[in-house]
């Protein structure tokens, strides 16, 4: 039997345990742009992003560094917020599978926007905790 004090701690201990993966899992994947940056300009520069050699490290850069803030809860509202802001934009705008023909990489595409997808969410729910506090 367990005292609502035991089921708070248990709560908090599973956020930790989430934020943690959520904030390692989003800093690690954003780190993979930075073992070949080149193809990640290109990628973005095939994808009609303005100035492809600055903001795509900038853009990686900050997803380093929301993961890490959401990882370790620190200025969570600004580290959440940057990474919703993040995956909104590049969600919509990288991963447009429907304007792709299927020999264009359209199930990659669509891969990669469900999985923004799903982080999204956990990050929408991260939001939420640090405005909470």
């Amino acid at each position: 039997m367990t005292t609502d004090g035991d089921d708070d701690d248990a709560g908090a201990s599973l956020s930790r345990l989430g934020r943690l993966a959520l904030g390692l899992g989003l800093a690690l994947q954003a780190t993979e742009d930075f073992r070949d940056m080149e193809d990640t300009v290109d990628y973005a520069e095939s994808a009609g992003v303005p100035a492809p050699s600055v903001l795509a490290p900038l853009a990686s850069g900050t997803m380093v560094s929301a993961g890490i803030g959401i990882a370790l809860w620190r200025l969570p509202r600004l580290a959440t917020g940057a990474a919703a802001t993040f995956l909104s934009v590049v969600t919509l705008t990288m991963h447009d599978f429907w304007t792709k023909a299927p020999d264009e990489g359209r199930s990659g595409e669509r891969l990669a926007f469900f999985g923004n997808v799903a982080m999204l969410g956990g990050v929408l729910i991260a939001l939420r905790e640090a405005w909470r506090r």
